[in-house]
C-alpha cells in the first residue's frame, strides 16, 4: 500500500497542508498597529498641503521603493491594475489606440487598456520562458499601436532588449507589468527599470504583500505626475500645495493605498530579497531532482537573468511521460501535491472580447483579432504542456519539496496502472 497511488486508493504522500502564505510577522503588525494608533489611514484628504501627495507611510513606501530600483518616482496604488491603467493613461495611449499584450497572463494587463478605451492587441509568447515573443510582436504592429505591455510571467524577465530596440525604432512606450516578478533581474537591470515605467503587485498571494496594492516606477516625471492624477480623482497636485482646489483637470479614480498598506508593505519590502532568496533555493532545488523525469522540461533561466519563481511552471510532454497531462496532475493532487494544469486561457477566448464588447470597440477602426488559434504557443502551452505549481515559496522548506519529488516518483513507478 506505502507505494500504490493515492489516486487508485493508496495512501498520499501527504496528508497535510503545505506552509501558509504570506508570512506575517510580529514587525508587520507593529507597523500597521502604529498607524491605527496615529489614527491617519488615508492622509490623501487629511490635512490640506502636507498629505496631498499620501501621509507618512505612503511616503516612505514609494521612497524606499524608488530608491531600490534608482528611479526618480514611484507612485503607490490600490492595485496593480490600477497602476496599470494609470500607465496606459500616463504614457499617452488613447482612445482607439492599441497595446500590443501577452494572452498568457492576468486579465487587467490587457483589460487596462480597455479601461482606457484603449484596444488590447494579442501576441505570441515564447515556448521556452512563456513571455511576450518580440517576434510576434513585429507582426502585430499596426498604424494605432502606441504600446508595449511585457509581462514578467512567473518571475522570469521578458527578453526586453529585442522588445526595446523593436519599441524605440517605432516610438512606442513600454509598460513593464513585473506583478510576478518583484527583484528580478535582465541582463543587471531590475525588471521594471527598462520601460518607460514598471508595474508591480502587492496582492497577498505575491512575492511580498500589502494584502492589495500596486506601484508604478519611472525615470519621467510626466508620467509620474499624471499617474498621481489619475490615482487621485484627476485633480492636479504639486508638492507643497497649501489648499485643495477639487479641480479635476483629467479623467480620474480613486486608486489611493492607504497607511495601513503602506506601513505593510515597508516591512515586507525590507525582506523582499531575502524571501527570493528561498524561492530560488526551493526551485532550484526541485528542478535538480525533476529534471531527471523524461518528459519534464524544467524551468529555464535565461543568460543574465534572475528568476524569483513566483510560480514553479514545468513543460510535460505527455508522449515520453507516456499519461494524459490531466490524469498526471489528478494523480499529484491525490498525493496531496497541488499542481494545476496550465495557467489561464488565453486572454483573447474570454466573453469580453466576444460576447460584451466593452465602448471601446465602437470607436476602434482598427483589425484586431481575437479567435482562437492566432496565439498556437500560447494555446499548446495552456492546453498540453504546462504543469505549474507556487509551493515552491517560504516558509516552505526543503522537507516540504522532498514530498512533492517523492509523489513524482511514486507517479512514475507506476504510469503503467494509469494508462
Amino acid at each position: 500500500m506505502e507505494n500504490k497511488l493515492a489516486l487508485l486508493g493508496g495512501k498520499p504522500i501527504r496528508n497535510k497542508n503545505f506552509p501558509s502564505h504570506p508570512i506575517i510577522g510580529e514587525e508587520e503588525k507593529q507597523s500597521v498597529l502604529e498607524v491605527l494608533n496615529r489614527g491617519e489611514l488615508s492622509t490623501f484628504i487629511a490635512a490640506p498641503g502636507k498629505y496631498f501627495l499620501g501621509g507618512k507611510k505612503i511616503k516612505e513606501f514609494e521612497q524606499i521603493f524608488a530608491d531600490y530600483h534608482d528611479c526618480k518616482y514611484a507612485v503607490s496604488f490600490n492595485s496593480a491594475t490600477a497602476a496599470l491603467h494609470a500607465a496606459v493613461v500616463a504614457v499617452g495611449v488613447g482612445p482607439g489606440e492599441e497595446v500590443i499584450v501577452p494572452p498568457y497572463t492576468f486579465t487587467s494587463t490587457a483589460t487596462c487598456a480597455l479601461m482606457n478605451n484603449s484596444i488590447p492587441v494579442f501576441a505570441d509568447v515564447q515556448d521556452d520562458i512563456f513571455c511576450l515573443d518580440p517576434r510576434a510582436v513585429i507582426d502585430n504592429i499596426s498604424q494605432y499601436t502606441k504600446a508595449i505591455i511585457p509581462v514578467h510571467l512567473f518571475g522570469h524577465p521578458a527578453d526586453m532588449e529585442p522588445l526595446m530596440k523593436i519599441a524605440q525604432s517605432r516610438n512606442l512606450k513600454v509598460i513593464e507589468d513585473c506583478a510576478q516578478a518583484p527583484g528580478a533581474r535582465y541582463k543587471g537591470k531590475l525588471v521594471g527599470t527598462i520601460g518607460d515605467c514598471g508595474i508591480f503587485s502587492f496582492t497577498e498571494n505575491k512575492n511580498i504583500t500589502t494584502g492589495e496594492g500596486g506601484m508604478l516606477i519611472t525615470n519621467d516625471q510626466a508620467i509620474a505626475e499624471a499617474a498621481r492624477m489619475v490615482r487621485n480623482h484627476g485633480e492636479a497636485i504639486w508638492e507643497g500645495q497649501t489648499a485643495r482646489t477639487y479641480t479635476s483637470t483629467m479623467l480620474g479614480w480613486n486608486y489611493r493605498m492607504t497607511e495601513m498598506e503602506a506601513a505593510l508593505g515597508i516591512v515586507q519590502f525590507k525582506r523582499m530579497d531575502y524571501l527570493n532568496s528561498i524561492r530560488i533555493e526551493l526551485s532550484n532545488y526541485l528542478s535538480s531532482k525533476l529534471k531527471l523525469f523524461p518528459g519534464l522540461s524544467i524551468p529555464v533561466v535565461y543568460p543574465d537573468c534572475k528568476h524569483v519563481f513566483y510560480v514553479y511552471a514545468i513543460k510535460y510532454d505527455k508522449d515520453k511521460v507516456g499519461i494524459n497531462r490531466e490524469i498526471f496532475v489528478k494523480a499529484l493532487n491525490a498525493e496531496g501535491i497541488p499542481f494545476g494544469s496550465g495557467y489561464v486561457r488565453p486572454l483573447y477566448l474570454s466573453p469580453i472580447y466576444h460576447d460584451s464588447r466593452p465602448f471601446a470597440f465602437k470607436i476602434y477602426q482598427g483589425e484586431a483579432k481575437y479567435n482562437k488559434g492566432i496565439c498556437p504557443i500560447t494555446e499548446k502551452l495552456h492546453e498540453e504542456e504546462i504543469i505549474a505549481t507556487m509551493l515552491a515559496r517560504p516558509p516552505a522548506e526543503i522537507s516540504d519539496m522532498d514530498d512533492i519529488i517523492k509523489a513524482f516518483e511514486k507517479i512514475y513507478d507506476n504510469l503503467n496502472l494509469l494508462k
